[in-house]
């Protein structure tokens, strides 16, 4: 319901701001509902883990933003207002989704891997903040790390070149794993699905300015790497 009525207050101050700076109704005469609206969408951003893009507290400061000389037209106020707040808008709708319900795993029967899954659902439902997110970006690393050593055999599926793959290092066991179990160049895109997993999650639990939106790319990913990897081993629950 909160997520509902973020679009709703996002939608009633844009077209606010439009309206006074297209030729519509006089600051003075909409300020006052436009400040209390502004607060009431400020609280709930924060309560929700948003950032909120709008630096304008008031009409007057707005009007002190588009009467500045680089916003001339009417059109380009519009585009002023819309781009401020078009990553806001979409990170609102992604959460409206319920996408965390979407994002599943079949049970792999590895303990350690099915409670990486439920760990990183759990964490994304929560998240509220860059921290959390960023959190949600750990566990995927983690996980995958699970996977890693669930499947990959030393003796079955080899090294890397001459040095020992250490047990930690997903990539390269995962890599290794996937050569011996999927011959021919069908391989190629299996191990670039990995890699792609691994680099979002590191990339996310390092990003301060981690969103809702890259938190749940990366756990899409790490379920896709989980499900692929139970398939070609066989280990269907």
């Amino acid at each position: 319901m909160s997520i509902d009525l973020v679009i709703t207050k996002i939608e009633k101050l844009k077209s606010m701001m439009i309206a006074v700076a297209t030729g519509g109704p006089k600051i003075q005469d909409i300020n006052a509902e436009y400040v209390h609206e502004y607060q009431e969408l400020d609280d709930l951003l924060s309560l929700e883990g948003f950032k909120n893009p709008n630096p304008h507290a008031d009409l007057w400061k707005w009007y002190g933003r588009w009467s500045s000389g680089d916003l001339p037209s009417w059109q380009s106020r519009r585009a002023y207002i819309s781009n401020m707040y078009e990553s806001l808008l979409k990170e609102a709708k992604i959460r409206k989704s319920g996408i965390v319900s979407k994002l599943d795993v079949e049970p792999t029967g590895w303990a350690r891997v099915d409670r990486g899954v439920d760990k990183i659902k759990t964490q994304l439902e929560k998240a509220k903040n860059e921290e959390d997110f960023q959190g949600v970006g750990f566990l995927c690393r983690e996980a995958l790390i699970s996977l890693a050593q669930a499947v990959y055999d030393p003796e079955k599926h080899g090294t890397r070149g001459d040095a020992l793959i250490s047990e930690t290092d997903a990539n390269r066991m995962l890599e290794a794993y996937i050569v011996k179990e999927i011959g021919g160049s069908s391989n190629e895109n299996a191990r670039r699905v990995v890699k792609t997993a691994l680099a979002l999650a590191n990339e996310l639990q390092h990003r301060r300015t981690a969103t809702f939106r890259e938190a749940a790319l990366c756990a899409q990913s790490t379920f896709t790497v989980i499900n692929s990897i139970s398939i070609i081993s066989g280990h269907l629950h």
